[in-house]
């Protein structure tokens, strides 16, 4: 079974998003983890004509599409990742509306998997109404998103609401929705400490949409270059091919953009080399 490779494009942050597509066609990936942001294909200004020359573009270029949504400052020019779902009503309706219009593009352009993740709240807002307003938005986004035909991966992300495998499975039971799947970022089941990266990979096989590559250290939130942590990839291999996940494979090292090309480039060989039969 082949593996199919993407990158996200906000570990080209400096580079136009046709440019970064150019690249990583040249450079023999598979697809493109498309970070809407300020810079590329903002979804709050984009176009019609913009998108559809985008999608024509990686057409040509033999690239398949999914999206992220962890764009920093797109909302918020001073608060990184703000407002969330987790937000009061008014600004948490800030979010849905742009994961609707991220949905949205998706589906424009192609893409079959939009991933979001559960953000914070307001300090001192008590955990159950945290979950109440998650579990609300994500119910309303999968709505959309069937009304669309593209799916909604959920990424456990350390430091917020929900950071673990563990914790995805009660949002997925309350949200109970079919659009609704698993975006798991190998790096981060370090980060939380829950684990060998390939076992929580087997624990969660019939709900991964989106498996995210990067290396990391235990207890460490911190995006490495592979080789530079600890996570075992060979196992990771294995798992993937045991499991028989044909879905993107995503390199995601957002703070790399200053090497980007460099970057893939690397990331590229490593991951061949790791996923090798």
């Amino acid at each position: 079974m082949a593996q199919r490779f993407f990158y996200n494009s906000n570990g080209f942050a400096f580079h136009r998003i046709d440019d970064a597509a150019r690249i990583l066609a040249d450079l023999g990936y598979d697809g493109l983890a498309l970070t809407p942001d300020v810079h590329h294909l903002d979804p709050l200004h984009v176009g019609a004509a913009e998108v559809q020359s985008f999608r024509g573009l990686c057409e040509s270029l033999e690239l398949d599409l999914v999206l992220e949504t962890g764009a920093r400052f797109v909302l918020d020019t001073y608060r990184k990742h703000r407002p969330s779902l987790l937000d009061v009503p008014d600004e948490a309706r800030v979010r849905l509306d742009f994961l609707k219009r991220c949905v949205d593009l998706a589906a424009d352009l192609g893409a079959p998997v939009v991933t979001v993740w559960s953000g914070n709240g307001p300090e001192g807002l008590p955990p159950n109404e945290a979950h109440a307003r998650l579990v609300d938005g994500l119910k309303r986004l999968c709505d959309h998103g069937a009304e669309r035909d593209v799916r909604i991966g959920f990424e456990p992300e350390p430091g917020m609401l929900i950071e673990t495998a563990a914790q995805w499975c009660g949002v997925r039971d309350a949200v109970a929705h079919e659009a609704l799947g698993l975006t798991l970022d190998v790096g981060h089941c370090l980060a939380n400490r829950e684990g060998a990266p390939a076992d929580v990979l087997r624990a969660h096989t019939s709900e991964l949409l989106v498996v995210q590559l990067d290396d990391h250290r235990p207890g460490v939130h911190d995006h490495l270059m592979f080789g530079e942590g600890e996570v075992d990839f060979a196992r990771v291999a294995q798992a993937v091919r045991d499991i028989g996940f044909d879905g993107p494979l995503e390199v995601e090292l957002s703070r790399h953009s200053a090497m980007a090309t460099a970057t893939a480039e690397a990331s590229l060989a490593f991951l061949r080399d790791a996923f090798a039969d």
